[in-house]
Protein backbone atom coordinates (compact mmCIF):
# COMPACT_ATOMS: atom_id res chain seq x y z
CA UNK A 1 0.00 0.00 0.00
CA UNK A 2 1.24 3.52 -0.21
CA UNK A 3 1.37 4.08 3.41
CA UNK A 4 -1.95 6.30 4.88
CA UNK A 5 -1.95 8.20 1.23
CA UNK A 6 -4.45 7.14 -1.46
CA UNK A 7 -2.70 6.64 -4.90
CA UNK A 8 -2.41 9.31 -7.08
CA UNK A 9 -2.87 8.74 -10.84
CA UNK A 10 -2.07 10.64 -13.72
CA UNK A 11 -2.80 10.06 -17.55
CA UNK A 12 -1.09 10.39 -21.03
CA UNK A 13 -2.46 9.48 -24.85
CA UNK A 14 -0.83 10.43 -28.04
CA UNK A 15 -4.61 11.61 -28.61
CA UNK A 16 -8.11 10.96 -28.74
CA UNK A 17 -8.73 7.13 -29.92
CA UNK A 18 -12.43 5.67 -29.78
CA UNK A 19 -10.33 2.52 -27.90
CA UNK A 20 -8.75 4.20 -25.62
CA UNK A 21 -11.79 5.88 -23.98
CA UNK A 22 -13.81 2.16 -23.37
CA UNK A 23 -10.40 0.12 -22.26
CA UNK A 24 -9.77 3.60 -19.95
CA UNK A 25 -13.61 2.84 -18.58
CA UNK A 26 -13.61 -1.19 -18.50
CA UNK A 27 -10.32 -0.66 -16.14
CA UNK A 28 -12.41 1.55 -14.05
CA UNK A 29 -14.94 -0.71 -13.49
CA UNK A 30 -12.15 -3.90 -12.88
CA UNK A 31 -11.06 -1.43 -10.19
CA UNK A 32 -14.75 -0.95 -9.22
CA UNK A 33 -15.67 -4.79 -9.19
CA UNK A 34 -11.96 -5.10 -6.71
CA UNK A 35 -13.21 -2.64 -4.08
CA UNK A 36 -10.42 0.14 -5.16
CA UNK A 37 -13.18 2.55 -5.98
CA UNK A 38 -16.63 2.75 -4.54
CA UNK A 39 -18.95 1.16 -7.19
CA UNK A 40 -21.54 3.76 -8.91
CA UNK A 41 -22.66 3.42 -12.59
CA UNK A 42 -20.29 4.90 -15.27
CA UNK A 43 -22.02 7.61 -17.25
CA UNK A 44 -22.23 7.25 -21.13
CA UNK A 45 -19.87 9.31 -22.69
CA UNK A 46 -19.52 11.58 -25.34
CA UNK A 47 -17.22 11.05 -28.79
CA UNK A 48 -13.91 9.58 -28.25
CA UNK A 49 -12.56 11.66 -25.66
CA UNK A 50 -11.26 10.44 -22.07
CA UNK A 51 -11.12 13.97 -20.80
CA UNK A 52 -14.49 14.78 -19.46
CA UNK A 53 -14.57 11.26 -18.03
CA UNK A 54 -11.49 11.79 -16.28
CA UNK A 55 -13.07 15.02 -14.68
CA UNK A 56 -15.68 12.63 -13.81
CA UNK A 57 -13.50 10.42 -11.95
CA UNK A 58 -12.50 13.01 -10.50
CA UNK A 59 -16.08 12.66 -8.09
CA UNK A 60 -15.69 9.10 -7.38
CA UNK A 61 -15.32 7.95 -4.17
CA UNK A 62 -11.91 5.84 -3.33
CA UNK A 63 -10.54 5.30 0.25
CA UNK A 64 -7.08 4.26 -2.27
CA UNK A 65 -6.93 6.26 -5.55
CA UNK A 66 -7.21 9.38 -6.06
CA UNK A 67 -7.09 10.76 -10.24
CA UNK A 68 -5.15 13.99 -10.31
CA UNK A 69 -7.16 16.92 -11.72
CA UNK A 70 -4.27 18.36 -13.88
CA UNK A 71 -2.42 15.01 -14.39
CA UNK A 72 -4.55 14.28 -17.46
CA UNK A 73 -2.30 14.58 -21.19
CA UNK A 74 -3.77 14.60 -24.33
CA UNK A 75 -1.13 15.33 -27.15
CA UNK A 76 -3.94 15.93 -29.89
CA UNK A 77 -1.65 13.42 -32.59
CA UNK A 78 0.76 16.55 -32.61
CA UNK A 79 4.63 15.25 -32.63
CA UNK A 80 5.70 18.25 -31.21
CA UNK A 81 3.27 18.18 -28.55
CA UNK A 82 3.75 14.90 -27.38
CA UNK A 83 7.57 15.23 -27.08
CA UNK A 84 6.98 18.89 -25.03
CA UNK A 85 4.39 16.70 -22.81
CA UNK A 86 6.09 13.74 -22.55
CA UNK A 87 9.19 16.29 -21.05
CA UNK A 88 6.93 17.91 -18.77
CA UNK A 89 5.42 15.12 -17.32
CA UNK A 90 8.67 13.25 -17.01
CA UNK A 91 10.04 16.77 -15.29
CA UNK A 92 6.73 16.53 -13.39
CA UNK A 93 7.37 13.04 -12.27
CA UNK A 94 11.23 13.47 -10.79
CA UNK A 95 10.36 16.84 -9.00
CA UNK A 96 7.10 17.09 -7.92
CA UNK A 97 6.60 13.85 -6.52
CA UNK A 98 2.92 14.34 -6.74
CA UNK A 99 2.37 11.14 -9.35
CA UNK A 100 2.85 7.63 -8.04
CA UNK A 101 1.34 5.59 -11.05
CA UNK A 102 0.93 6.95 -14.89
CA UNK A 103 -1.56 5.29 -17.18
CA UNK A 104 0.38 5.56 -20.77
CA UNK A 105 -2.70 4.75 -22.99
CA UNK A 106 -1.64 3.93 -26.71
CA UNK A 107 1.71 3.42 -28.56
CA UNK A 108 2.92 6.69 -28.62
CA UNK A 109 2.35 7.37 -24.63
CA UNK A 110 3.51 4.07 -23.95
CA UNK A 111 7.10 5.11 -26.33
CA UNK A 112 7.55 8.44 -24.77
CA UNK A 113 7.37 7.02 -21.38
CA UNK A 114 9.11 3.73 -21.12
CA UNK A 115 12.32 4.65 -20.23
CA UNK A 116 14.82 5.02 -17.07
CA UNK A 117 14.20 8.99 -17.27
CA UNK A 118 11.77 8.48 -14.14
CA UNK A 119 11.00 5.62 -12.21
CA UNK A 120 7.00 6.15 -11.34
CA UNK A 121 5.18 3.28 -11.86
CA UNK A 122 3.83 3.33 -15.90
CA UNK A 123 1.01 1.30 -16.95
CA UNK A 124 1.18 1.00 -20.56
CA UNK A 125 -2.25 0.20 -22.39
CA UNK A 126 -3.61 -0.53 -25.76
CA UNK A 127 -0.30 -0.26 -27.61
CA UNK A 128 -1.24 -2.67 -30.40
CA UNK A 129 1.70 -4.55 -30.11
CA UNK A 130 4.42 -3.06 -27.74
CA UNK A 131 7.37 -5.43 -28.83
CA UNK A 132 7.19 -4.67 -31.82
CA UNK A 133 6.91 -0.88 -31.13
CA UNK A 134 10.20 -1.24 -28.61
CA UNK A 135 7.97 0.05 -25.59
CA UNK A 136 9.39 -3.29 -23.98
CA UNK A 137 12.20 -5.84 -24.60
CA UNK A 138 10.62 -8.94 -24.30
CA UNK A 139 6.81 -10.71 -23.11
CA UNK A 140 8.96 -11.41 -19.33
CA UNK A 141 10.84 -8.51 -19.60
CA UNK A 142 9.67 -5.00 -20.16
CA UNK A 143 13.61 -3.42 -19.50
CA UNK A 144 12.42 -1.24 -16.14
CA UNK A 145 11.12 -2.27 -12.97
CA UNK A 146 8.95 0.59 -13.21
CA UNK A 147 7.64 -0.55 -16.65
CA UNK A 148 4.09 -2.64 -17.27
CA UNK A 149 2.86 -3.02 -21.02
CA UNK A 150 -0.25 -5.24 -22.01
CA UNK A 151 0.25 -7.36 -24.63
CA UNK A 152 -1.33 -10.28 -26.29
CA UNK A 153 1.50 -10.95 -28.58
CA UNK A 154 -0.29 -13.77 -30.78
CA UNK A 155 -3.20 -11.75 -31.20
CA UNK A 156 -3.28 -10.75 -34.62
CA UNK A 157 -2.21 -13.71 -35.99
CA UNK A 158 -5.00 -15.03 -34.79
CA UNK A 159 -7.10 -12.65 -36.23
CA UNK A 160 -5.51 -13.06 -39.78
CA UNK A 161 -5.77 -17.09 -39.58
CA UNK A 162 -9.07 -17.31 -38.41
CA UNK A 163 -9.78 -14.36 -41.08
CA UNK A 164 -8.17 -16.33 -44.17
CA UNK A 165 -9.61 -19.92 -42.76
CA UNK A 166 -12.92 -18.45 -42.57
CA UNK A 167 -12.91 -16.28 -46.13
CA UNK A 168 -10.07 -17.98 -47.84
CA UNK A 169 -9.40 -15.00 -49.55
CA UNK A 170 -6.32 -14.66 -52.21
CA UNK A 171 -5.85 -10.88 -52.04
CA UNK A 172 -6.28 -9.62 -48.73
CA UNK A 173 -6.41 -5.09 -48.81
CA UNK A 174 -4.13 -3.79 -46.19
CA UNK A 175 -4.51 0.28 -45.49
CA UNK A 176 -1.93 1.45 -42.95
CA UNK A 177 0.14 4.88 -42.54
CA UNK A 178 3.56 3.49 -43.98
CA UNK A 179 5.69 4.46 -40.83
CA UNK A 180 6.89 3.04 -37.93
CA UNK A 181 4.01 3.38 -35.72
CA UNK A 182 1.68 2.68 -38.73
CA UNK A 183 3.25 -0.46 -39.66
CA UNK A 184 3.28 -1.71 -35.92
CA UNK A 185 -0.11 -0.85 -35.74
CA UNK A 186 -1.48 -2.52 -38.53
CA UNK A 187 0.76 -5.57 -37.38
CA UNK A 188 2.48 -5.86 -41.27
CA UNK A 189 4.78 -8.02 -39.97
CA UNK A 190 2.40 -10.88 -39.34
CA UNK A 191 0.68 -10.64 -42.32
CA UNK A 192 3.53 -10.80 -44.24
CA UNK A 193 4.19 -13.48 -42.57
CA UNK A 194 0.96 -15.82 -42.57
CA UNK A 195 0.92 -14.54 -46.66
CA UNK A 196 4.27 -16.21 -47.68
CA UNK A 197 2.84 -19.33 -45.14
CA UNK A 198 -0.99 -19.31 -46.88
CA UNK A 199 -0.32 -17.88 -50.42
CA UNK A 200 -2.27 -14.99 -50.61
CA UNK A 201 -1.03 -11.67 -51.94
CA UNK A 202 -1.26 -8.39 -49.81
CA UNK A 203 -2.59 -5.22 -51.57
CA UNK A 204 -1.18 -2.07 -49.86
CA UNK A 205 -2.86 1.24 -49.80
CA UNK A 206 -0.54 3.78 -47.45
CA UNK A 207 -3.03 6.62 -45.72
CA UNK A 208 -2.57 9.39 -43.05
CA UNK A 209 -2.87 8.20 -38.96
CA UNK A 210 -1.23 9.82 -35.94
CA UNK A 211 -1.94 13.36 -37.63
CA UNK A 212 -3.81 16.40 -35.76
CA UNK A 213 -6.27 16.97 -38.79
CA UNK A 214 -8.59 13.66 -37.98
CA UNK A 215 -10.90 14.88 -41.32
CA UNK A 216 -7.70 14.39 -42.96
CA UNK A 217 -6.78 11.25 -41.24
CA UNK A 218 -10.45 9.74 -42.50
CA UNK A 219 -10.31 10.78 -46.04
CA UNK A 220 -6.82 9.15 -46.48
CA UNK A 221 -8.66 5.74 -45.66
CA UNK A 222 -11.88 6.41 -47.15
CA UNK A 223 -9.45 6.84 -50.38
CA UNK A 224 -7.62 3.65 -49.63
CA UNK A 225 -10.87 1.48 -49.34
CA UNK A 226 -12.38 3.03 -52.62
CA UNK A 227 -8.79 2.00 -54.48
CA UNK A 228 -8.69 -1.70 -52.40
CA UNK A 229 -12.35 -2.80 -52.67
CA UNK A 230 -12.53 -2.76 -56.37
CA UNK A 231 -9.32 -5.51 -56.67
CA UNK A 232 -9.14 -7.53 -53.77
CA UNK A 233 -11.12 -10.32 -52.05
CA UNK A 234 -11.18 -9.54 -48.20
CA UNK A 235 -9.74 -6.27 -46.24
CA UNK A 236 -7.89 -6.17 -42.81
CA UNK A 237 -9.34 -3.26 -41.53
CA UNK A 238 -6.34 -2.08 -39.24
CA UNK A 239 -6.54 0.17 -36.04
CA UNK A 240 -5.77 3.92 -37.07
CA UNK A 241 -6.28 7.80 -36.32
CA UNK A 242 -8.79 7.79 -39.55
CA UNK A 243 -11.14 5.07 -38.78
CA UNK A 244 -13.18 6.90 -36.16
CA UNK A 245 -17.05 6.37 -35.42
CA UNK A 246 -17.70 9.15 -38.27
CA UNK A 247 -15.59 7.20 -40.88
CA UNK A 248 -17.04 3.70 -40.67
CA UNK A 249 -19.98 3.81 -42.10
CA UNK A 250 -18.53 5.20 -45.38
CA UNK A 251 -15.91 2.59 -45.03
CA UNK A 252 -18.81 -0.04 -44.25
CA UNK A 253 -20.57 1.06 -47.51
CA UNK A 254 -17.90 0.99 -50.00
CA UNK A 255 -16.74 -2.31 -48.80
CA UNK A 256 -20.26 -3.58 -48.92
CA UNK A 257 -20.99 -2.30 -52.91
CA UNK A 258 -18.28 -4.23 -53.96
CA UNK A 259 -19.33 -7.38 -51.81
CA UNK A 260 -15.84 -7.43 -50.19
CA UNK A 261 -15.93 -9.30 -46.64
CA UNK A 262 -13.72 -7.22 -44.03
CA UNK A 263 -12.52 -7.84 -40.70
CA UNK A 264 -12.28 -5.72 -37.67
CA UNK A 265 -8.41 -5.57 -36.02
CA UNK A 266 -9.79 -3.46 -33.69
CA UNK A 267 -12.90 -5.38 -32.23
CA UNK A 268 -16.45 -6.20 -32.02
CA UNK A 269 -17.70 -2.38 -31.73
CA UNK A 270 -16.54 -1.85 -35.24
CA UNK A 271 -18.60 -5.23 -36.35
CA UNK A 272 -22.04 -3.61 -34.57
CA UNK A 273 -21.16 -0.38 -37.32
CA UNK A 274 -21.21 -2.73 -39.86
CA UNK A 275 -17.93 -4.48 -40.69
CA UNK A 276 -18.50 -7.81 -40.98
CA UNK A 277 -15.74 -9.94 -38.68
CA UNK A 278 -13.66 -9.52 -35.64
CA UNK A 279 -12.51 -11.70 -32.65
CA UNK A 280 -15.35 -10.40 -29.85
CA UNK A 281 -13.62 -8.60 -26.85
CA UNK A 282 -17.04 -8.52 -24.67
CA UNK A 283 -16.61 -4.54 -24.87
CA UNK A 284 -13.08 -4.56 -23.45
CA UNK A 285 -14.53 -6.20 -20.21
CA UNK A 286 -11.95 -8.82 -19.99
CA UNK A 287 -8.73 -6.88 -20.58
CA UNK A 288 -9.94 -4.05 -18.20
CA UNK A 289 -10.48 -6.55 -15.69
CA UNK A 290 -6.70 -7.86 -16.32
CA UNK A 291 -5.76 -4.28 -16.05
CA UNK A 292 -7.15 -3.89 -12.63
CA UNK A 293 -5.99 -6.89 -11.66
CA UNK A 294 -2.31 -5.38 -12.56
CA UNK A 295 -3.06 -2.21 -10.85
CA UNK A 296 -3.62 -3.79 -7.65
CA UNK A 297 -0.81 -5.86 -7.73
CA UNK A 298 1.23 -2.24 -7.99
CA UNK A 299 -1.24 -0.84 -5.36
CA UNK A 300 -0.06 -4.01 -2.85
CA UNK A 301 3.78 -3.02 -3.70
CA UNK A 302 4.38 -5.09 -6.44
CA UNK A 303 6.89 -3.70 -9.33
CA UNK A 304 5.00 -3.22 -12.46
CA UNK A 305 7.70 -5.48 -14.08
CA UNK A 306 7.38 -8.26 -11.78
CA UNK A 307 4.18 -8.97 -12.94
CA UNK A 308 2.63 -10.72 -16.34
CA UNK A 309 2.19 -8.81 -19.18
CA UNK A 310 0.92 -11.18 -21.32
CA UNK A 311 -2.88 -11.55 -21.48
CA UNK A 312 -4.84 -13.44 -23.91
CA UNK A 313 -8.61 -12.71 -25.28
CA UNK A 314 -10.82 -15.38 -24.67
CA UNK A 315 -11.44 -17.11 -28.99
CA UNK A 316 -14.74 -15.58 -29.16
CA UNK A 317 -16.24 -14.16 -32.82
CA UNK A 318 -18.51 -11.39 -33.60
CA UNK A 319 -20.35 -11.00 -36.76
CA UNK A 320 -22.36 -8.38 -38.55
CA UNK A 321 -25.26 -10.83 -40.13
CA UNK A 322 -26.88 -7.66 -42.50
CA UNK A 323 -23.38 -7.83 -43.95
CA UNK A 324 -22.71 -10.85 -44.29
CA UNK A 325 -26.17 -11.38 -46.45
CA UNK A 326 -24.96 -7.86 -48.68
CA UNK A 327 -21.41 -9.55 -48.99
CA UNK A 328 -23.23 -12.80 -50.10
CA UNK A 329 -21.15 -14.58 -46.97
CA UNK A 330 -23.04 -17.76 -45.85
CA UNK A 331 -21.68 -18.21 -42.36
CA UNK A 332 -20.64 -21.40 -41.32
CA UNK A 333 -22.62 -23.09 -38.26
CA UNK A 334 -19.39 -23.44 -36.41
CA UNK A 335 -18.59 -19.86 -37.01
CA UNK A 336 -22.19 -19.13 -35.57
CA UNK A 337 -21.42 -21.54 -32.48
CA UNK A 338 -18.27 -19.38 -31.81
CA UNK A 339 -19.88 -16.23 -31.79
CA UNK A 340 -20.84 -13.96 -28.23
CA UNK A 341 -21.69 -11.10 -30.21
CA UNK A 342 -24.04 -11.37 -33.40
CA UNK A 343 -25.37 -7.95 -35.01
CA UNK A 344 -27.98 -7.88 -37.22
CA UNK A 345 -28.56 -4.24 -38.43
CA UNK A 346 -26.11 -1.85 -40.06
CA UNK A 347 -26.35 1.73 -38.23
CA UNK A 348 -28.02 4.15 -40.69
CA UNK A 349 -25.40 7.18 -41.32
Amino acid sequence: MNGDQRWRIGYFEGGEYTDYQKILIETVKGLMQKGWIDKVEVPDQEGEQTALFWQWLRGVDSKYIEFVEDAHYNAQWHETQRDQMAEEIVSRLNHENDIDLMIAMGTWAGKALSNDRHSTSTMVLSASDPLAAGIIKSVDDSGFDHIHATLDPNRYERQVRVFHDIVNFRNLGVAYENSDNGRSYAALDVIEKLSKERGFNIARCYTQSDIKDTAKAEASVVNCFEKLAPKVDAIYVTVQGGITSDSISKLVSIANKHRVPTFSQSGSEEVSKGFLLSLSQAGFRYVGEFHASTFAKVFNGALPNQLTQLFEEPPRMAVNLKTAEIVGFNPPLLLLGAADEVYREIPEE
